[in-house]
């Protein structure tokens, strides 16, 4: 996992030293980006020294180094690679940077440049925090989804005491650990996630299935791994590599997958049933390839509902399902809920186009017997972790009444 740490103008620079160790302690690789004004404070050998990365200290090269293509472009090149960009300290001017869409240095053309979480740690005098423009600029920043580490209040370097001085660089990691759904949060669990499709034949060659290319579970089986579960993914036929550390069964057809979670049901403290399971199959596939020899009539018989049978298994179980839908939507969703005993189920409305079948992006609703939280269109990566955020909170429900009770 790599971090960008973007380094600013204040006296608080000093402690990014300590922090790119501690970042490096949870096992992540870290990059430092500079700005000039944080050159006046440190120097950029310490940084180098300390992550054993190159210390970016310029858009367009620096020294003697002539400017050519790739010095132009690193900031794209390090926007992809990164998985998150974390600023601190983050002076008024940065902030105001960032809030209002300025690229004049490396560092506000990263920030713009890359999709990864950002996290962002102010320090200032106590009067700039407080200043109406800062509190905008922070408030427009978190409304587009950057996570703000708020300071601490206490004696300033400037004489002056109140809010302002850079958040503990512990409380500044645990926020890079949130945002990057990195928390072990599920530890101690295990879960059972059904992905992909499934392949009902007709005959040797051919079957019926459907546009689901597994992204989705595999996601979700990834996640729960990052945040300290065990996972047995149960998958139908997809082109993409499973989670290395998760336990893999790989199945074809719906009375195969059906086997395959009753045999490892047992073990499963949590079920997320987001496989795309075909609904019918061929009563009789044939034994040889069908010629083509004119109309071909198939005789259908439904698949057995794998999730309805879970449910009357659950037990303690956390049951979560997934339902792709195309009209009246929400209605559908929360008929599935009630009448398979969920504890949650995710909503894809398929009929949008460019995200859910096939798609790296997905938008999802995820109904629970609570309420209705949107998920707007974003990486299935994302999606992941805000199902994942919905069980724990579920998970935290159901002991807090058992507690009561």
């Amino acid at each position: 996992m790599k971090i960008a740490l973007g380094v600013t103008g204040g006296i608080a620079a000093y402690k990014a030293a300590e922090l790119v160790r501690l970042l490096q302690d949870r096992g992540m690789r870290v990059q430092v980006v500079m700005t000039r004004a944080a050159q006046e404070f440190v120097r950029p050998l310490t940084f180098a020294a300390l992550s054993g990365e190159k210390v970016i200290t310029d858009l367009f090269g620096a020294g003697a180094e002539e400017p050519n293509i790739d010095s132009a472009v690193e900031h794209i090149a390090v926007a992809q690679a990164i998985d998150a960009l974390v600023v601190a300290p983050a002076t008024a001017d940065v902030i105001a940077k960032f809030a209002h869409g300025e690229a004049n240095d490396f560092l506000t053309t990263l920030f713009l440049a890359t999709t990864a979480p950002v996290v962002v740690a102010p320090a200032m005098n106590v009067n700039m925090w407080e200043n109406a423009a800062t509190q905008a600029n922070i408030q427009t920043l978190r409304a587009r989804g950057v996570n703000i580490v708020e300071p601490d209040s206490g004696y300033l370097a400037c004489g002056m005491v109140g809010a302002g001085r850079l958040a503990a660089n512990e409380t500044i990691v645990q926020a890079v650990l949130r945002a990057l759904h990195a928390e072990q949060d599920l530890a101690g669990e295990t879960i059972l996630v059904t992905a992909g499709p499934t392949r009902e034949p007709i005959d040797p060659v051919r079957y019926i299935g459907n546009r689901s290319s597994g992204k989705m579970g595999y996601a979700l089986a990834e996640a729960a791994l990052r945040r300290g579960a065990k996972v047995i993914l149960i998958s139908g036929p997809a082109s993409i590599k499973p989670p290395a550390s998760a336990e893999v069964v790989q199945v074809q057809t719906a009375a195969e997958m059906r086997d395959a979670v009753h045999a490892n049901l047992e073990r499963a403290t949590m079920v997320i049933k987001a496989a795309a399971v075909a609904d019918f199959t061929v009563r009789q596939a044939a034994g040889e390839k069908i010629k083509r020899n004119g109309p071909l009539t198939l005789e259908l018989e439904p698949t057995v509902d794998i999730l309805k049978e879970i449910s009357a298994r659950k037990g303690s179980r956390l049951v979560i399902g997934f339902a792709a839908e195309t009209t009246n939507v929400l209605a559908n969703a929360r008929k599935k809920l009630e009448s398979k005993s969920l504890d949650a189920i995710v909503l894809n409305d398929v009929s949008q186009p460019g995200i859910g079948f096939d798609s790296e992006r997905n938008a999802v609703t995820i109904v629970t017997p609570a309420g209705v939280e949107n998920v707007p269109e974003t990486s299935k990566w994302e999606v992941a972790h805000r199902v994942l955020d919905a069980i724990v909170k579920l998970k935290a429900e159901r002991h807090a009444s058992s507690t009561r009770h």
